[in-house]
């Protein structure tokens, strides 16, 4: 363990930030893990086991913070894990990303329940996201698709991306129960209709951004982070309107992991520098307030805000799980 559409508005902020004793501040605790294999996406479940996905050494895991003792399950062959989220249940359901299905795993036995892709041209489930009756949306990057898995009957349904090579890449929930998506291969955001099945996509204000995560605020704005370019911007669906901060380190930044926490502030890991840095943003005083390095090296490509501990978890491709405490500061 280690411590340590239309647009009315486009603004782009230039950069002033230092550390703010106004605001909150990170707490990171980095536990090493000993399979390596690039830990990522990590979960908390009920009894606040944090379960992880070990992409390349094909497992899942999950840590006891307390102890920092780990726990592993075997994948079948050529899974390659990428992404995973925890039911109230227990049940662990994972996204294999190299033989085409999304997992389920129970905890108990270890025995695990396939759902294979329906179509031979999607292979790779890639991030996975709950809606409001338990079931599940999830992104098909080089499948260039959208999914819907009922998680009673196990059925899939598969949604194309009308743009080629578009890329869909992390995706959310709005409290209107509709998954948006961050087009990675263009500059693009996308919204399925659970309805209708239709996909709406949505244009960026630069034709060479890329977005590669999102979050959705409580006032149902849309925010994302341009992996290209290194801005931040919000998309707001009733006045179809945009705005744009360049981040700290401007276009080395190469903004990857987000997280929001429950004061709608959001955390944002740089993967252009090195060692990664994680950046915090007040939505709600548009400026950026904070950032701090993550000591560990390796890109941070995925972040969880766990709103009982107010803590984020992340994973980085140097073999370690982190948890980053925000501490409230008067």
């Amino acid at each position: 363990m280690r411590f340590f559409l239309s647009i009315l508005c486009l603004l782009v902020t230039p950069y002033s930030i230092a550390n703010d004793a106004q605001n909150s501040s990170l707490n990171i605790t980095e536990w090493h893990v000993e399979w390596e294999g690039r830990p990522r996406d990590p979960f908390v479940d009920t009894l606040g086991r944090t379960w992880f996905c070990g992409q390349a050494g094909n497992y899942i895991a999950y840590l006891q913070p307390e102890t920092g003792v780990m726990k592993r399950y075997e994948l079948p062959p050529d899974t390659h894990p990428h992404n995973l989220i925890v039911d109230p249940g227990g049940d662990v359901w994972y996204a294999g990303n190299r033989n085409a299905h999304i997992g389920k795993l129970n905890p108990e036995n270890g025995d695990i329940t396939r759902f294979p892709m329906p179509d031979q041209n999607v292979k790779d489930p890639h991030t996975l996201v709950f809606n409001q009756a338990g079931n599940i949306w999830f992104t098909a990057q080089w499948g260039n698709a959208l999914g819907f898995l009922d998680a009673q009957s196990g059925k899939i349904e598969l949604l194309k991306v009308n743009t080629p090579r578009a890329r869909p890449y992390g995706i959310k929930m709005d409290s209107q129960d509709r998954p948006w998506v961050v087009l990675l291969g263009t500059n693009k955001l996308a919204m399925a209709d659970p309805k209708t099945l239709n996909i709406k996509e949505i244009s960026l204000p630069r034709k060479d951004a890329r977005p590669r995560r999102l979050e959705i605020t409580a006032d149902g704005n849309i925010w994302y982070v341009d992996y290209a370019e290194g801005f931040l911007g919000r998309y707001t669906p009733d006045t179809e309107t945009f705005k744009e901060w360049q981040l700290p380190e401007g276009s080395q930044s190469k903004p990857y992991g987000t997280a929001l926490d429950k004061e709608q502030r959001l955390w944002i890991a740089d993967t252009g520098v090195s060692p990664n840095q994680i950046v915090g943003f007040d939505t709600k005083q548009e400026r950026f307030f904070y950032r701090t390095p993550v000591s560990s090296g390796g890109s941070v490509r995925h972040m969880y805000y766990h709103s009982v501990g107010h803590a984020f978890w992340y994973g980085t491709d140097s073999g370690y799980i982190g948890r980053a405490q925000i501490i409230e500061t008067k």
